[in-house]
């Protein structure tokens, strides 16, 4: 097991009812439910020590993107594995990459402001209020965005909605909690909705591997959308005879050190496309026909990603896992000119892929 409390390393203790407790640190008295198993209490400023660089930091920033942005705050010393400095940490680089992308707002304010509330969600609010602090901030970025207060209209509404969206992400994949991938729910949820509200389109990174889970001693393993390791992906198209059997092939020749590669078909045919199957060995020395043949979705394990062809399949609905649409035509009946097109583009796809794993570890 890994190490939790600052002062003496051991393991946190939530308590049922709060107590009063004086930080080990800075000697202040106040009430609160979670201490290590040795007694020892630190209060959220003195866990926070340091948080205040952040304001330098997020005005030098020229990234639109706000998982990069905070994947650097997370890596500052003053960040732990779990704490109340995440409800800063979200709102700040939501903020400053919404500046960033084009928004209009005054940025050195507005993280002053974020600060200043973020602060003020205590430790453990996830499990005892029944709100993640990651996720309200969220919500505090967009009603430091709007300039919501408690008598306005439409910002109060969009405010709250957002707070919705995150609190919704992060209840989906339940507990217990971590506060690196509700901080990462949060994001990716805000990334969506400013974009669909406010018209502010930011980046994101199409995947999101976790490097933290050895340190978390709560991590909750498969059920996280951000796990490391191998994950699976499935290539999905009506048929399963030509685009998603090449993109299963090609997947397995380039992202195998990353992925555990399938494909399946909403219905099935007896062999694969004989021409997607001279094609592949031509091309790459493939052949797809020794080791892969016709699927159903049924037939294969739930997948970490769905990626649809383009040819309107209805891929599976699952919380936590992530659904593309590469739109590829089918080639099936047309000239090898026409299916040598696909096979590069879903060659490039997978490559663009390999990259972003490469980048994320």
């Amino acid at each position: 097991m890994n190490e939790e409390c600052l002062i003496c390393q051991a393991p946190l203790e939530y308590l049922k009812e709060d107590r009063e407790m004086e930080c080990v640190i800075c000697h202040k008295k106040e009430l609160s439910k979670t201490r290590c198993i040795n007694g020892h209490y630190v209060c959220s400023e003195c866990h926070m020590q340091g948080i205040d660089r952040l304001l330098a930091m997020c005005m030098e920033e020229t990234s639109a993107n706000p998982v990069e942005i905070l994947d650097k705050m997370m890596s500052m010393p003053f960040c732990h594995m779990h704490g109340p400095e995440h409800h800063v940490m979200v709102g700040m680089a939501i903020l400053t990459a919404y500046k960033n992308a084009g928004g209009s707002i005054e940025l050195e304010r507005a993280l002053i402001e974020m600060n200043s509330r973020g602060k003020s969600v205590p430790g453990g609010a996830c499990g005892f209020w029944g709100a993640c602090g990651a996720g309200i901030s969220a919500g505090m970025a967009v009603s430091i965005i709007t300039g919501s207060t408690p008598l306005s209209n439409e910002s109060f509404g969009l405010s709250h909605k957002m707070t919705s969206a995150a609190l919704g992400a992060i209840g989906e994949i339940g507990g217990p909690r971590c506060c690196k991938r509700d901080s990462w729910l949060s994001i990716l949820k805000a990334v969506e909705f400013i974009k669909g509200n406010l018209g502010i389109e930011m980046e994101a990174p199409k995947r999101i591997i976790c490097s933290y889970n050895k340190q978390n001693n709560q991590c909750i393993g498969k059920r996280c959308p951000f796990r490391g390791g191998k994950k699976k992906i499935a290539f999905i198209c009506v048929h399963n005879s030509c685009r998603s059997q090449i993109a299963e092939a090609l997947g397995k020749k380039y992202l195998s050190e990353y992925y555990e590669c399938y494909s399946a078909g909403t219905e099935t045919k007896p062999q694969i496309n004989q021409d997607a199957v001279r094609l592949m060995k031509q091309e790459y020395g493939i052949d797809m026909e020794q080791d892969q043949y016709s699927k159903l979705l049924a037939d294969i394990p739930e997948a970490d990603v769905y990626v649809s062809m383009g040819c309107n399949v209805a891929c599976p609905s699952i919380p936590g896992k992530q659904v593309v649409n590469w739109g590829l035509e089918d080639p099936t009946g047309k000239d090898d000119e026409a299916f040598l097109k696909v096979i590069r583009k879903i060659e490039e796809n997978i490559q663009e892929e390999k990259r972003l794993c490469q980048k994320q570890l």
